[in-house]
């Protein structure tokens, strides 16, 4: 309950034990055995915060936080606590809390998405169980996708985005050094891994707007934001991620508030121990560091675990406001727990915190708040309030009205897949292709054209050379000819000057058979001289 503008805890005796709004971030725990009331301390600050006007997220593990949206009933157990605490007599009632639901998987909520760029390789290195040499690639592969504008938006946009860098691991060597085609599938292969545990739902758009959170309904009461994580719990790392992941994101968005009069916004992180659990130490060393600086930012944060020892001390170091339910001291671990966990309070004179801590009732806890100076108070044993709404679970039908009913329904319900790197390098892949076809194209053009080439110009010189025979064989006929006709003509003249020249001799010799007859032999010596000299 909200009192006297104070978040009211519970009561130790005649004593109101109240956390102050303004210290309200700096952080707290809710810690005990299963069994003792932790979810019903939760549930009550959580509907106090938002009495106050303060917006409350809660992660609902077992399922038994979504009554938040309908008034509580009135039963004898009930009853008791109310009459013995007085509480009628300060306003009780019980009443519905605004409350959206919200699912990663969006079965029982709306869809709770982020996008891959945004969750970052860090913690995406820790939901795919990376070793660091694959943290590092999974980094770079970050980068290039940043340095050429491609949005890394859901899986397969990381995927695509892998499978490019190895194809072209030589090409990204020199400027981003040496990436192991090896380590580039082992990465590949844990996002296959993640889209079949349901990576494909949590990653997409529309992304998660956390000043959507950050309101409250027209009587001013803090929207209560409720977190389905039945089925995210049997991925605990990947609960674990997506928690840290909602730190970082209120971190990085929100604005220095410095000390405000209260909370931007209060979130109650249930199995808390699972963030830590198995984190390397530079995840560590992030939560610690969002823990330690998101108060100035005006956001407290309140981890529920079974044991204080599940949280590291560098975190459990800034948790101001305590509420510490039983303890089992059975064995020698949990009595040294137990007695460390009662060593953290400040020590009340009144009672022995270790003996209190272990015979603590149902409802009851010991606590411990920071009072208006920031100074912790001695320890108290307090019983808890009652919540006002419903407790357990919420019946199915209630449920999706409720889903559906919400102003946030028509933003968060329908997935879009916008332009990212999967589109980009599928037609990058497509151009490559129809290049390399076209390129093989003009090649085969290129070599056929060529292949045409060679055999019209060797056709040409075969014609050339028959054409240039052929003229010979002509010129040698028509050489031939006119040889025949100059020897002819030679002959005839040669007989003719011979015969004269045989005739005149013969006639000096023998007179007219000496003619004759030297007529003859000088044609034919004529004749055969000329023939002699044409052959020469």
């Amino acid at each position: 309950m909200f009192h006297d503008r104070k978040i009211w805890i519970g009561k130790s005796g005649d004593e109101k034990i109240c956390i102050f709004p303004k210290m309200a971030n700096r952080h707290g725990m809710i810690a005990g055995a299963t069994g003792t009331g932790k979810t019903i301390t939760l549930k009550v600050l959580a509907e106090s915060f938002s009495d106050c006007g303060v917006p409350v997220f809660l992660a609902d593990v077992k399922g038994d936080l979504a009554g938040m949206c309908r008034p509580g009933e009135e039963n004898e157990s009930l009853k008791k606590r109310i009459d013995a605490l007085g509480l009628m007599q300060e306003g009780f009632a019980f009443r519905a809390y605004p409350t959206v639901f919200w699912d990663v998987y969006g079965e029982k909520g709306l869809p709770l998405r982020t996008t891959i760029s945004e969750m970052g390789p860090l913690l995406l290195s820790r939901i795919m169980d990376l070793n660091d040499t694959q943290t590092d690639v999974l980094t770079i592969v970050f980068k290039i996708a940043d340095d050429e504008n491609l949005l890394l938006i859901d899986t397969k946009d990381l995927r695509s985005m892998l499978q490019y860098v190895s194809e072209n691991a030589k090409e990204y060597a020199l400027q981003y050094g040496n990436l192991s085609k090896q380590s580039l599938g082992s990465i590949i292969r844990a996002v296959v891994a993640l889209e079949a545990e349901g990576g494909e739902y949590f990653f997409g758009e529309p992304a998660l707007n956390i000043g959507d959170w950050l309101c409250t309904d027209c009587n001013g009461k803090g929207s209560i934001q409720v977190l389905d994580c039945q089925k995210l719990i049997n991925s605990p790392t990947m609960y674990a991620t997506f928690m840290l992941w909602m730190m970082s994101e209120l971190f990085e968005s929100l604005p220095e508030a410095g000390d405000r009069e209260k909370p931007k916004m209060v979130f109650f992180f249930d199995e808390a121990h699972l963030l830590f659990d198995s984190a390397p130490k530079v995840l560590l060393s992030k939560i610690e560091q969002v823990v330690k600086l998101i108060r100035s930012k005006g956001v407290g944060i309140y981890f529920i675990t079974q044991n204080p020892k599940d949280i590291p001390d560098g975190v459990l170091g800034q948790l101001g406001n305590k509420i510490q339910h039983a303890l089992h001291a059975y064995t020698p671990a949990e009595l040294k727990g137990a007695k460390a966990a009662a060593q953290s309070f400040r020590e009340n004179p009144e009672f022995d915190t270790f003996d209190t801590l272990t015979q603590l009732g149902i409802g009851e806890a010991l606590v411990s708040v920071l009072d208006e100076s920031g100074v912790p108070t001695v320890v108290k044993r307090c019983t808890i309030l009652p919540p006002q709404s419903q407790m357990g679970a919420l019946q199915d039908e209630i449920r999706s009205s409720e889903i559906t009913g919400n102003l946030l329904y028509t933003k968060y319900s329908d997935v879009y897949d916008r332009d990212s790197a999967y589109e980009f390098l599928q037609r990058k892949a497509l151009a490559d292709e129809e290049n390399e076809r076209k390129a093989a194209e003009e090649a085969e053009a290129e070599k056929i054209r060529k292949k045409e080439e060679a055999e019209a110009e060797k056709a040409k010189k075969k014609e050339e050379a028959a054409e240039k025979k052929a003229a010979e064989k002509k010129e040698a006929a028509k050489n031939r000819e006119v040889k025949r006709a100059v020897n002819r003509v030679a002959s005839s003249a040669a007989g003719t000057v011979g015969r004269e020249m045989g005739n005149e001799l013969g006639k000096k010799i023998g007179g007219t058979f000496g003619k004759k007859l030297g007529g003859n032999v000088g044609a034919s010596l004529g004749r055969g001289i000329l023939n002699t000299l044409f052959k020469l």
